[in-house]
């Protein structure tokens, strides 16, 4: 019966008036990122259910909705209005239909509030997602409700927006974080020692899978923290961070602080900080902070590709990045030290606030030379094998919600810092954080947060050398962008020189004490080269630093 129906509403699904052309991209990275992003949106657009829900992917016409990636969907309809794609009228009543769906017609009020990973997009009854999973996934529910509170935060009006606002604050407010704290006691003999992944009225707590970290679940803690009507003791938030996974590891000449081994696939930089700006917090753990964490982890990855992996694989400077992925052999965990020869559009792409420039190598080549292989109607497919031998070579026509509608949200936050504002400005967060002991990082003068780019030294010990940070243009500023902090407010003086010593620009900056942002305008037509390593001094009067760095412009033309 469920399949009847599902095929029933097949051709029902969601498909707007939505015209967005495809606009022709010539030489503008800001063109190319909006081309990338609306083809992205339009994967939740488009392939959903009547009730505003989002297919897990798109191998089939009835298959399961997806509660996690619905709620990156979310954000990616607040982008998709910000950018002027859709209307704030249609993006209202597409997030009415849905959160109404939400409340009404899913089974949380069985699962203490929280949601299935995988619901009928139809009817709301729960999808089995595994032999036991057949339940609550607090998870699915924690990106959820974190999305969920970036468009309460967003659509401010009156009217419908009042109403979705109340619906998703009820939503919000009826999650039982605690209870998933508690354990197989209850609330009346809680273990509060971490939080359980699933329940079931069927099977209760007996996947017994606690969360730990640190992966992808940040978010969990974060949400369990701040709730208004069920929040989980701090003692439970230690949990998540006990094990061996927030230790530090290394790989490739880096050391991130807390990391799985090898530092695992690049999702774990994405799903939680679609709302959460790692650049804003650090701890007892990750005292440098979760910004540094997190682009430490994406150069891992990059240079694990085009070191370490396997060279028949074809991994290169254009085309890296590790993450789960559909692979010819279906759904795999992919990442460095446990890869299938198998390349993730979303992982590099969505890891734009980390790595810009090597992002961007990676986003030219997937819309340029691999175009025709690579480019669908919701943007790239979600994966291919670039194999050096031709016979091998492989290409992905599927799509994945949890893979595409990041893309939209992790741009967004490094074009604008959008999603990011909205959610760190709410209460909720403010408090889930404070709680979680997380802080602004307390970093050195200098430029601390700008982590060097390393190179192969080319010696038997297999060590590794600074090289340089390969520095982007902004798309829509058009500058280059470093962060660098100041032990007090004052005047701080600039220059960028070139090896033989010559000042290619200078300025005297107002600094404030703290975090700071320095813009430096392109430089004129042959000033440097493409690929020379230039380097910047501040000076603050009471101390003066140095960093290496290359400028690359933007040189795309394609249709």
């Amino acid at each position: 019966m469920l399949k009847i129906l599902f095929r029933l509403a097949a051709p029902l699904l969601f498909c707007a008036a939505l015209c967005i052309p495809a606009r022709a991209v010539s030489g503008s990275d800001a063109l190319l990122l909006d081309r990338l992003q609306r083809e992205c949106f339009l994967y939740m657009w488009e392939h959903a259910y009547p009730s505003g829900m989002t297919f897990e992917n798109n191998r089939y016409a009835d298959g399961p909705a997806t509660i996690g990636g619905t709620g990156f969907g979310v954000s990616a309809i607040v982008v998709a209005v910000e950018r002027g794609w859709i209307t704030r009228g249609q993006a209202v009543e597409r997030l009415l239909t849905l959160t109404r769906f939400l409340r009404d017609k899913t089974a949380r009020k069985s699962l203490h509030g929280a949601f299935p990973h995988w619901v009928n997009g139809i009817t709301g009854e729960t999808m089995p997602f595994g032999a036991k999973d057949i339940g609550a996934d607090i998870v699915e529910t924690a990106f959820l409700m974190q999305n969920l509170l970036i468009a309460r935060e967003y659509f401010d009006g009156r009217g419908p927006e009042e109403e979705l606002r109340a619906i998703i604050t009820r939503l919000w407010e009826d999650v039982e974080w605690d209870w998933f704290a508690a354990g197989p006691g209850g609330r009346e003999k809680p273990e509060n020692n971490g939080m359980y992944w699933h329940w079931s009225p069927e099977y209760g707590f007996e996947m017994n899978m606690k969360v730990s970290g640190f992966n992808e679940c940040l978010a969990l803690y974060v949400m369990a923290l701040a709730s208004p009507t069920h929040p989980i003791p701090r003692e439970a938030y230690a949990y998540w961070k006990s094990t061996d996974e927030y230790l530090p590891k290394s790989g490739n000449g880096y050391t991130v602080e807390a990391a799985m081994p090898y530092t695992g696939p690049l999702f774990i930089t994405h799903y939680s900080f679609i709302g959460i700006d790692p650049f804003r917090i650090a701890d007892d753990k990750v005292r440098r902070g979760y910004g540094i964490r997190n682009v430490t982890q994406a150069l891992v990855n990059r240079a694990y590709c085009l070191e370490s992996a396997p060279k028949e694989y074809g991994y290169r400077e254009n085309l890296w990045g590790l993450t789960s992925c559909d692979a010819p052999e279906g759904y795999t965990f992919n990442a460095p030290g446990n890869e299938h020869g198998v390349i993730a559009p979303t992982a590099a792409l969505s890891s734009l606030p980390y790595a810009p420039h090597y992002a961007m190598q990676v986003l030219r080549e997937l819309y340029g030379p691999l175009k025709k292989d690579m480019i669908g109607p919701w943007g790239p497919y979600d994966s291919l094998r670039p194999s050096t031998d031709p016979a091998k070579r492989w290409y992905a026509r599927t799509y994945n919600a949890i893979d595409q509608l990041p893309i939209v949200c992790m741009v967004e936050n490094y074009r604008s810092g959008l999603l990011w504002k909205l959610f760190m400005r709410t209460e909720e967060a403010r408090r889930g954080l404070e709680r979680a002991g997380m802080a602004e990082p307390h970093l050195p003068p200098g430029f601390p947060e700008m982590v060097i780019t390393l190179k192969p030294a080319r010696d038997a010990a297999g060590t590794h050398i600074p090289d340089a940070c390969d520095l982007a243009l902004h798309p829509d500023r058009g500058v280059y962008e470093i962060r660098y902090r100041a032990e007090a407010a004052g005047t701080a003086e600039f220059l960028l020189r070139d090896a033989r010593g010559r000042t290619l620009w200078s300025a005297v900056i107002s600094a404030a004490q703290g975090a700071n942002l320095l813009s430096i305008p392109p430089l004129p037509a042959g000033t440097a080269e493409e690929h020379e390593i230039l380097t910047l001094h501040m000076n603050t009067g009471s101390s003066e630093h140095e960093l290496p760095v290359r400028l690359h412009g933007s040189a795309l033309s394609i249709e």
